[in-house]
């Protein structure tokens, strides 16, 4: 019997980086899950990776159909769940001077607004003790240069994690976040030029107490000991980060 045998969990953003990571670890311990992505081709690629006591369902968190439809389908194939994490998000750098209505609205409605409705649209399902991770982000609580939108953005989520604990508590359900600092998933080459994130990457590094980026696979252990292990913590932010905001 595997640590997470007879458990089900749904990872919004499943598909590559910490959700991926998440997802492997579940699995691994005998955990079924479902995956959510807005790519086809990257959710059929994680599938595989991760085996039978995975499904793959694609959609849009911004889309409140696609979130009804997730709910259908865990519904009818996993029944209840017994821990959720809401990880789909986007990081898009948009300097403060230049940021765009469209890309701020992006923003919101991917990293708020879909985390938002995807814990209503879920919390029906969650079993009595389950465990809901948000993921944040040390940028709620620090200034970073050209994140002022994104950073808000996770600020709301912090915020979320108290008051969804506070209107399901009722149920036992547990509403916790996860904030990952400097994390290594790729992220950062598919949002900036190869030689800005270079930059960037080594300006983090250098200002990291710990002098390296994280691992998804640090977070994804985080994230599982907040849905399954930390039955007596609610509306808490667990900071995986290296140290950077504590040292």
């Amino acid at each position: 019997m595997g640590r997470y045998s007879g458990k089900n969990a749904v990872i919004t953003g499943g598909g590559s980086g910490i959700g991926l990571a998440i997802a492997e670890l579940l699995v691994d311990g005998g955990a079924r899950v479902m995956i959510t992505g807005r790519s086809q081709t990257t959710l059929d690629a994680a599938r595989e990776r991760l085996g039978k006591n995975a499904v793959a369902v694609r959609g849009d968190v911004a889309a409140l159909s696609d979130l009804d439809a997730l709910a259908d389908r865990v519904k009818g194939e996993l029944g209840t769940v017994d821990a959720l994490f809401v990880n789909a998000g986007i990081a898009t750098l948009t300097p403060f001077e230049t940021t765009t209505e469209e890309a701020y609205d992006e923003l919101f409605a991917i990293n708020v607004k879909g985390a938002y409705f995807t814990v209503q649209k879920l919390a029906p399902l969650l079993s009595t003790g389950a465990g809901v991770v948000l993921t944040t982000s040390v940028a709620n609580v620090v200034g970073l240069p050209e994140t002022s939108v994104y950073a808000a953005g996770k600020a709301a989520l912090r915020s979320m994690a108290r008051s969804f604990s506070r209107e399901l508590l009722s149920r036992e359900i547990r509403v916790n976040a996860v904030s990952p600092g400097p994390i290594d998933t790729g992220v950062l080459e598919n949002a900036m030029t190869k030689e800005a994130a270079e930059e960037f990457k080594a300006q983090m590094v250098a200002d990291n107490p710990m002098r390296r980026f994280g691992t998804p696979d640090e977070i994804a252990g985080a994230a599982a000991f907040l849905a399954f292990e930390a039955t007596y913590t609610a509306g808490a932010e667990l900071v995986v980060d290296g140290g950077t905001t504590q040292l």
